[in-house]
């Protein structure tokens, strides 16, 4: 992702204070860039790279950052760049793979505002929203929320309703969703297309609703994740491709690379009940217990049927833990 000085985001998208009832500046100013570096033997490495930018939002006056996760997932070292121009270290304090979400902790004190949360489930379809990140108006969009619905992810991820917003904004991770009352209503995770009709697609983002938080945040705060057994993980990454479900990748040393599960593989099964979307997939291998149990699957490779059997594993000790200046 480009730095903060490397780009603008076109006059045409930026909010302009007086669209708004509260002080967009001000609500602003609690945006910081992130950098990560992530040691190169690290599990993510390959797939997230090792030097990863984004943003982040003080939501405590003492420091304390919410991000999305992948950008700090087994980071060495955490760097924040304020809204004044000073850049701090800082230390990752949580991840939660549920929902997406991470904690930074500035290592330095900021006196910076920090960003009040509010309650995503309150915002409606087509309401005005700014998605901001770090370096105020110019590096954040005018939007409006176009969606609110479920989404999966091929890496083992689904949220029952996440929020979608366009026009997209360009360096998305970690940006503030900024509702009509100047409060937090998610933060920033994708950049999506979305059809348009008699038209050509658009390009929308991907929003982890805020209402995720609460709920967790203060096992993230004591332990550095949530306090329950995990889910099972299996580690494929999978796609809908002519409304069948397909491996198209492996996660190195996981669980379904070890039992023989390999790219190209149909998945038509889990534990006897048919799976005919991303997300009715991994809700039915998270319904057959807690991390480690075996998830029986069905898979049609080569012209054949077949039962497997894959050991599940935790996500979180494939990962490097969080090193501290």
């Amino acid at each position: 992702m480009a730095s903060v000085s490397d780009w603008k985001v076109p006059a045409s998208a930026q909010p302009k204070p007086e669209d708004y009832a509260y002080d967009l500046d001000l609500a602003l100013a609690a945006i910081v860039g992130l950098r990560a570096t992530i040691p190169s033997d690290a599990f993510t490495a390959e797939t997230l790279g090792t030097e990863r930018a984004g943003n982040g939002v003080i939501i405590r006056n003492n420091g304390l950052v919410l991000t999305i996760g992948y950008l700090i997932t087994e980071a060495e070292t955490i760097w924040l760049t304020l809204s004044d121009g000073r850049s701090v270290p800082g230390h990752v304090l949580g991840y939660d793979q549920e929902s997406g979400f991470g904690l930074v902790q500035a290592l330095a004190k900021i006196e910076m505002p920090a960003l009040a949360l509010g309650q995503s489930a309150g915002i409606s379809v087509g309401e005005r929203v700014v998605v901001a990140g770090a370096g105020g108006r110019h590096h954040s969009v005018a939007a409006r929320v176009v969606a609110k619905q479920e989404f999966a992810g091929y890496w083992e991820y689904v949220l029952d309703e996440a929020i979608f917003t366009a026009p997209s904004h360009p360096n998305w991770g970690g940006t503030a969703l900024v509702g009509p009352g100047g409060d937090l209503l998610g933060i920033g995770s994708l950049q999506l297309q979305q059809a348009v009709d008699k038209g050509p697609a658009q390009n929308i983002n991907m929003m982890v609703p805020i209402d995720l938080l609460p709920p967790i945040f203060d096992d993230l705060m004591k332990y550095g994740r949530r306090n329950a057994p995990a889910r099972p993980w299996l580690g494929f990454y999978a796609t809908e491709v002519e409304n069948r479900l397909v491996v198209v990748g492996l996660a190195d040393r996981g669980p379904a690379k070890r039992a023989d599960i390999r790219t190209g593989d149909i998945l038509l099964k889990v534990a006897g009940n048919e799976v005919h979307d991303l997300a009715s997939l991994f809700r039915r291998i998270w319904a057959q217990g807690s991390a480690g149990v075996e998830v029986p699957i069905t898979i049609y490779r080569d012209g054949e049927t077949m039962q497997m059997r894959v050991k599940s594993g935790e996500r979180d000790r494939f990962l490097k833990g969080p090193s501290l200046h």
